[in-house]
Formats: C-alpha cells, sequence, structure tokens
C-alpha cells in the first residue's frame, strides 16, 4: 500500500515540481514492492514527457590511451604503475589505427580518458601532450566528435604546469576537444571520497571545474558511481549538487549545460580487495540499480532530460530493464573498454549496433541513432514508430 507521504512526493513530480533533498532520501528507502513499482512508473510518466518515446544510442569508440596513473582509488582495478605487468601506453601510431578502425563501423564520437600518467609531457609540459592527443585524430578525421578528458585530467594538467583550469579547458578546446566526460565524480561527498579515491580532486574543485566549461561552451556529461559505502542521503546529495551545477548553467545563460546522466553501479569482482571485502558483492544489485535510477528521473529530469545506463555494468539485459525506469538513451557501441571490464563487469567491452537496436525493440520502443550531443544523426525510424506500442 502507498502511504500517503510517497504518494504526495510522487504527486508533485508528476506534477512537474522538483523535490527536495528529504523527499529524494524518501524515495530511495523504500522498500514496499508496490510503492517501488509506484516509484518505477512515475519515472516512467517523467521520461515519456521529459524525452519522449524514441530510445537513443551512438557509435563510438573508446580510446583508454593509457593505464599508468600515479593515484590509487580504492575501486580501480584498471591502474598500473609503469613497468608493472600489463602497464600499457598507446603511442601515435595505435591511436590513430584504432581511430581509423571506428571510422570504418560508422563512428562519430571517439571518447578518450586515460591513467593520470607522470611521464606524458612533451619538453616536460603535460598539456602539449593532451593536446598533441587530440590533434592526431582531429589532424586526419575533423569530423569526429572528440568527447574526452575528465574534470580529474583537467585538474591534472592544470597543477603539473601551473595552470588555470579554464586555460587547459580552453586549450583543449582549441585543439579540438567537444565535450568533457562527466567521470572522476564518483559520490560527490568529501567523506566517501576520502575512504574511495583520497588522492583525487574534491568535490568543489570539480564542481568548478565542470562549470567552467559550461561558462566557456564544453558540455559535459554527469555520472554518480553507485551501489558501494555511499548512503541513500549521500546519494540524492550527490544529484542535488549536478541539478544545481545544471540551475546554474541555465540561470547564467551559459553556452553549454550537462548534457546527460549516468549511473554507473560500483563492479567489485577484481577491484582492490580492502574495498571489495567492505562492499561484500562483486557485481551490482540489479533492484537497487533500477531503483536509484528511477528517483534519479524523478530529481533530475526537468534539468536533465537524457539519462543512461551502463550496459558494461548492468549487462544488456539490465540496462535494457533501465529503460523502463526512467531512462531514454543506451549508451554507446564503445567498441573497446578497459576501465570497467578489468573490475570484471558483465556486459562485455563491446556492443553491436544490431544489439542496441534488438534490445530496444524488444520493449516496443522506437530507436534513433544520436550524435554527443543528442542531435539525431538519421531520420527517425517512420516504420517503427508508427507500428511500435509502448508496453
Amino acid at each position: 500500500m502507498i502511504t500517503q507521504t510517497v504518494d504526495a512526493i510522487l504527486n508533485r513530480a508528476d506534477s512537474g515540481d522538483d523535490l527536495s533533498t528529504d523527499e529524494g532520501v524518501i524515495l530511495l528507502k523504500q522498500t514496499e514492492p508496490a510503492i517501488i513499482a509506484a516509484i518505477q512508473e512515475t519515472a516512467d510518466k517523467l521520461r515519456h514527457k521529459q524525452a519522449g518515446d524514441i530510445v537513443t544510442y551512438v557509435i563510438n569508440r573508446n580510446i583508454n590511451f593509457t593505464n599508468i596513473c600515479e593515484q590509487h582509488c580504492s575501486f580501480c582495478a584498471f591502474r598500473r604503475d609503469a613497468g608493472q605487468d600489463g602497464a600499457y601506453w598507446l603511442d601515435w601510431g595505435q591511436i590513430r589505427e584504432k581511430t581509423i578502425d571506428a571510422v570504418q563501423r560508422g563512428a562519430t564520437e571517439i571518447c578518450m580518458q586515460g591513467g593520470l600518467n607522470p611521464k606524458a609531457t612533451i619538453n616536460g609540459a603535460f598539456l602539449p601532450y593532451y593536446v598533441q592527443l587530440v590533434k592526431t585524430i582531429k589532424a586526419e578525421f575533423s569530423h569526429l566528435h572528440l568527447h574526452a578528458f575528465s574534470p580529474q585530467e583537467v585538474q591534472f594538467i592544470a597543477q603539473h604546469d601551473n595552470l588555470s583550469y579554464s586555460a587547459v579547458i580552453c586549450a583543449l578546446q582549441d585543439a579540438g576537444v567537444g565535450s568533457m566526460p562527466g567521470t572522476a565524480a564518483e559520490v560527490l561527498d568529501d567523506q566517501v571520497r576520502r575512504i574511495l579515491c583520497p588522492e583525487k580532486t574534491n568535490t568543489a574543485d570539480w564542481l568548478e571545474i565542470v562549470g567552467t566549461a559550461h561558462r566557456l561552451g564544453m558540455p559535459t556529461t554527469s555520472t554518480m558511481l553507485s551501489g558501494h559505502i555511499e548512503t541513500p542521503e549521500q546519494q540524492i546529495a550527490h544529484l542535488e549538487k549536478l541539478r544545481s551545477l545544471q540551475q546554474t548553467a541555465c540561470d547564467r545563460n551559459y553556452p553549454s549545460q550537462i548534457t546527460e546522466f549516468i549511473l554507473l553501479p560500483f563492479v567489485g569482482q577484481e577491484a582492490p580487495k580492502p574495498l571489495r571485502r567492505r562492499v561484500g558483492r562483486d557485481q551490482p544489485v540489479l533492484a537497487d540499480s533500477l531503483q536509484l535510477t528511477a528517483v534519479a528521473r524523478i530529481f533530475l529530469g526537468n534539468w536533465i532530460s537524457n539519462h543512461q545506463p551502463s550496459w558494461v555494468k548492468l549487462g544488456l539485459d539490465g540496462a535494457a530493464q533501465a529503460l523502463k525506469w526512467g531512462c531514454n538513451d543506451l549508451g554507446g557501441t564503445l567498441m573497446e573498454e578497459h576501465i570497467t571490464s578489468m573490475a570484471g563487469a558483465i556486459g562485455g567491452t563491446c556492443l553491436g549496433v544490431e544489439a542496441l537496436q534488438e534490445a530496444i525493440h524488444s520493449l516496443g520502443r522506437p530507436y534513433q541513432q544520436r550524435d554527443t550531443l543528442y542531435r539525431h544523426v538519421l531520420k527517425p525510424e517512420v516504420a517503427q514508430k508508427a507500428s511500435l506500442s509502448r508496453q
């Protein structure tokens, strides 16, 4: 039976109101199946209002250019020290080969991130190396959108080269970076971050870097790493910070904003043992991820309309279920993904376009290829749209 409190919260959301953090926490703490079903129904209705019924996807390729990293995040199975078994650092030729392969498969986006490699310099400076990474691709494939370098990488360059965040972002933008991944956010709570990623940027700096990107005209995504040591209160506080960041970009008429929210459930199978023991499981709990997915839509949807699950972390079947819990996008083909797969994720490292389309079709929803900024690459499949009905 749905309580009057939850019913009132869901009615407010359905009417278009923003929820308070207390209301968001109440929704996250519900355990009764009937109430969770009502939360799902509200999230799906809001998805329909805010993003429509077409499920989008992007043809992209990940290039994780190095796994050598000076930091030691407690959840990371990807990083290596230089000289350690499995450590790698792609050269310009390898990056070009991967890009050519992506173009041949129809990619419109290259997503490029890597470890914080203390040797990644040109003439002793870090920024020229990152600029050269971009130019290596853009010189030959100017049409590709480069979705590259997290706020953590921006801070890494800025600190080592004694530059401002804005100077780093402008230089990358001038070189050809089109948007910034909103990764390295994990949970935007410094108490959590001191355990999870003590060497990473703190909450205030992450928000400053992303806000600076918006002010300078560089779109970003946003993420949350969930299902480890954080509480429902900390999850909602994270969402509130993202919502506030987006509200600021809108209120101040910044040229760019957050384009999407992506929930990234914790995968601990190959993560360092201390955190794995503390969390007590190797794979995400799908039910928890879906409930948080729904609450994120309800809490953020008025301000961030595109929501995406992670098929790498949840598997394609789990990600497809998330399309019934508030998500309107199924992400990208990736073609090559190392960071999560090395943690033991079940979803694999690459999906073909047909697999994404079939997963969407199985739900009775139309599909549409998009670019990084959610512009349709092709005309909607008119025949599908006419013949498919919502399930």
